[in-house]
């Protein structure tokens, strides 16, 4: 608490950050997909391929490139993460209304895990509730949405 208080007096009187934002955010973000991973890994899912089976078995059949927007993802992001859901049975490849587009679709395989995965993922979410106090969860989803109406996209952020 000393440190606060010599850090506003140094600044005449204003608070100021310390330290790097993106590193914090970033140590955070591991943190939580830790928490996640362990009990999604329950199922054989990491956290970024529950949310990728998720979005399919919500909106599929779906272009790759809506996927990539709806996840706010680069599409080469996207392949690397589709390849192995793919490869184990729990997503499929179709084709599209022309001979170049493709839709990915979960298989009943896939709609099945999803299921499974959806009590660990409450789990886990529940388990971070606790930990945090739902105060905080509600606080900290504030601010993270009214830092992401804030910090709008870069144009291109999100191309290849």
């Amino acid at each position: 608490m000393k440190i606060k208080v010599k850090q506003a007096e140094a600044t005449g009187g204003i608070a100021k950050p310390q330290g790097c934002t993106n590193h914090k955010l970033r140590q955070l973000m591991r943190r939580v997909a830790r928490h996640y991973d362990a009990e999604l890994g329950k199922v054989g899912l990491k956290g970024t391929q529950y949310s990728l089976l998720s979005c399919v078995v919500k909106l599929g059949p779906i272009r790759a490139v809506d996927i990539a927007a709806v996840l706010q993802v680069s599409t080469s992001t996207l392949s690397r993460n589709l390849r192995p859901l793919v490869d184990s049975g729990l997503l499929a490849i179709l084709p599209g209304e022309d001979a170049r587009s493709r839709l990915v679709t979960a298989t009943p395989a896939g709609q099945a895990r999803r299921a499974e995965a959806q009590r660990n993922w409450r789990a886990a979410q529940e388990q971070l509730n606790t930990i945090l106090g739902h105060e905080r969860v509600m606080a900290l989803h504030a601010l993270i949405d009214e830092a992401m109406d804030l910090l709008c996209p870069v144009p291109g952020e999100f191309d290849d």
